[in-house]
């Protein structure tokens, strides 16, 4: 399975070049092109306050509607409206990529006062629903972060939602040993309360320190 290659920065025409090869996966080797044959990422903003990539597009949240942790139904723009959103697709039972990504944000939570943590929403979202269950999501999740929101339900919409951001996640796969293979892209993307828009993209291999850098932004706010 292709899982990483080495975390790129962009700036100006080269990022025209480089950005198909972007586009990488976690657990699998699926492409990461929107619906458009676009990838996510176009170039990296001048002058952004942010470690993490600024996207030249700013993507709509996605109109999403799955089940919490808690088995209840969760509206993700209506829940998150107005609030800086960090959005991840992956699966509990990934051996690498989700949880080194979602390890790596937690502790970049950690580092927040209580106060700028209230600001910001972690939400992971599914790519294996039927295995993912709320109970499973939660337990999962609160190795990482006991507030972290959980989402799993109906896959045709887990993947129309991440297609929505230039993101594809496949059919889950059950391999001869009975594991499980959920090939989805490994991109994390920061929305910031102003418009509800995705400013920010983060690759499978950001360092914690990228994470640890952009929060306190991400929790005011500010601009990409």
């Amino acid at each position: 399975m292709q899982h990483t290659s080495p975390r790129r920065r962009l700036a100006g025409a080269a990022a025209l070049v480089l950005s198909a090869a972007l586009a990488l996966t976690a657990c699998g080797s699926s492409g990461g092109q929107g619906a458009d044959g676009k990838a996510a990422v176009s170039q990296q903003g001048a002058g952004s306050p942010y470690q993490g990539t600024a996207l030249a597009r700013h993507f709509d949240k996605p109109d999403l509607v799955l089940s919490d942790t808690g088995g209840q139904p969760f509206d993700l723009r209506q829940r998150t409206a107005g609030r800086s959103v960090l959005l991840f697709f992956g699966y509990t039972s990934c051996p690498d990529v989700c949880p080194t990504t979602m390890g790596d944000i937690g502790v970049a939570m950690q580092k927040l006062s209580a106060e700028e943590r209230k600001k910001i929403d972690v939400v992971f979202v599914s790519t294996d629903p039927d295995r993912d269950n709320p109970k499973v999501l939660r337990t999962w999740l609160d190795s990482f972060g006991s507030d972290f929101i959980g989402l799993t339900g109906d896959l045709a919409k887990v993947k129309a939602a991440a297609l929505s951001l230039g993101i594809v996640v496949e059919d889950p796969v059950v391999n001869k040993d009975g594991t499980v293979t959920s090939s989805h892209g490994a991109q994390v993307l920061a929305f910031l309360p102003a418009d509800d828009k995705a400013h920010v993209l983060y690759m499978s291999n950001t360092p914690t320190a990228t994470f640890e850098h952009d929060m306190p932004l991400l929790a005011k706010g500010v601009a990409a």
